[in-house]
């Protein structure tokens, strides 16, 4: 009888994709249950300016960044699992797409064990907002023919295939790789992709405060730290990226948020 009556007293959570910090790139399902949720847990990544769509929710900021303190994952789940036992309409807003790199499959499997109703609502992912930051395409239809996202935080184990995705011709996209740019460039180096294989890193990509370094394998570390670049960043990796990067070269000396590097 006590689970039976718990049951019908929980609320739902709500796992919801953020975008990249652009309130406008919200899908209309994301802003119209900020509009009606009851509690939102919020990323840091995902930017306090989508907290003008709920003003009568209550907030908790459960931070998540990397190199940062954060909030451990288990304490983010048990308060899920929690504030929906409560009764709540609960919105878990995270950074990007809930899919990518959020660790959504941890909090997924806590509410399933919970018997906790959710969805999932995706969200404009940074890989895509760089790529719209910058004018481009991620695929081309003679350099690359698909996409890798991928997160760099293993870049120094074995566990990320760089020998496979070096020779792929797919376009890379990597997250969480400035502060591991160096154990970065040794796997695709050592993995056989070219030295002068464009490499492009916007950061904070679709804020106010965007800016895009362009360099290449070889050069991006140095590049890198000349231009102090900092988390978060996205880089985009491939053959796909040339011509935007030599255009890039080209407006650099007009344009005050473009840095240019050292680009083949």
């Amino acid at each position: 009888m006590k689970s039976s009556l718990q049951k019908a007293k929980s609320g739902k959570v709500f796992l919801v994709g953020a975008g990249p910090g652009d309130v406008e790139l919200l899908t209309l399902k994301a802003a119209r249950l900020l509009a009606v949720a009851e509690v939102v847990l919020i990323d840091d990544l995902a930017g306090d300016d989508v907290l003008t769509l709920c003003p009568q929710a209550r907030i908790i900021h459960v931070g998540k960044r990397g190199g940062c303190k954060s909030t451990p994952q288990s304490f983010i789940e048990k308060l899920l699992v929690r504030e929906a036992l409560a009764g709540h309409t609960v919105v878990r807003l995270k950074g990007g797409d809930v899919s990518l790199f959020g660790r959504a499959s941890e909090e997924i499997a806590a509410l399933e064990v919970a018997g906790i109703e959710f969805e999932v609502v995706p969200g404009v992912t940074a890989g895509l907002a760089a790529a719209a930051q910058l004018k481009s395409s991620l695929t081309h239809r003679d350099h690359a023919h698909g996409v890798a996202f991928i997160t760099a935080h293993g870049a120094e184990g074995a566990e990320i295939p760089w020998q496979a995705l070096a020779q792929s011709a797919l376009t890379l996209v990597v997250y969480m790789g400035v502060a591991r740019a160096a154990s970065l460039q040794a796997s695709l180096l050592g993995g056989g992709l070219r030295a002068d294989t464009p490499v492009i890193a916007v950061e904070n990509a679709a804020r106010a405060d965007v800016r895009s370094v362009c360099s290449t394998v070889a050069n991006m570390v140095g590049d890198f730290a000349r231009q102090s670049l900092k988390s978060p960043a996205v880089l985009v990796i491939g053959e796909a990226m040339r011509e935007r990067a030599v255009q890039l070269a080209v407006d650099a000396a007009n344009t005050a948020d473009i840095s240019i590097a050292s680009v083949a």
